[in-house]
């Protein structure tokens, strides 16, 4: 299975590998990432996150992710990354952390 690198706009935290087709909030940890997540179902919004490179490349956000993604943010790129399923390289940068 091939790996996709996940890079984050904050210091002190290197890229993760992840593998593709699996979700951000199964495969990272607060260990090895800085994003957070709260309940992992795209209800609550801590894993609110800017993607800043490889948007183009997801899939859009589903109407219900997509709500509230208009409730948290006004930012065009945003996304929650538990939604996120990895199909490229991403570079994220958590919203309001």
């Amino acid at each position: 299975m091939s790996q996709h690198e996940i890079a984050y706009g904050v210091p002190g935290y290197p890229p993760s590998q992840v593998s593709a087709g699996k979700t951000l909030s199964i495969e990272l940890d607060a260990s090895s990432s800085p994003l957070l997540f709260g309940c992992r179902t795209g209800i609550c919004g801590t894993c609110l996150v800017e993607v800043e490179e490889g948007f183009d490349a997801l899939p859009p956000a589903d109407a219900d992710e997509r709500e509230l993604l208009d409730v948290l943010t006004d930012k065009p790129k945003a996304r929650l990354a538990c939604q996120i399923q990895v199909n490229s390289a991403l570079k994220l940068k958590p919203i309001g952390q």
